[in-house]
């Protein structure tokens, strides 16, 4: 089965930084898209980053900047360094990954099961 293990969430001050990391368990054939998705109580999960197999960032205007996405490919995990933090930045934070199975052949979306991020002023 697949599973997607986050880990690096915690308290910290505002100004402060943290590094979360997401690794991608199972038998996968590739792993596409990466990324960082964030919910705070109240809101709608929204986008923070993603991440190409090859590369290609995008990031959420609110954290561009500040936060840098990358990947290794090779330990098939997923990183977000985030600096210079900010109370609004309090949310849990969910991993995301397209991945393709080695026996379901089409691309199909998989979420870890969240790390809380708090930012204290």
């Amino acid at each position: 089965q697949v599973q997607l293990v986050e880990s690096g969430g915690g308290l910290v001050q505002a100004g402060g930084s943290l590094r979360l990391s997401c690794a991608v368990s199972g038998s996968i054939f590739r792993i596409n898209d990466m990324g960082w998705y964030r919910q705070a109580p109240g809101n709608q999960r929204e986008l923070v980053a993603t991440i190409t197999s090859a590369g290609l960032t995008n990031y959420a205007d609110s954290v561009k900047g500040r936060f840098a996405i990358s990947r290794d490919n090779t330990k098939k995990t997923v990183y977000l360094q985030m600096n210079s933090l900010k109370p609004e930045d309090t949310a849990v934070y969910y991993c995301h990954a397209a991945l393709r199975l080695r026996s379901f052949n089409i691309e199909t979306d998989y979420w870890g099961q969240g790390t809380q991020v708090t930012v204290s002023s």
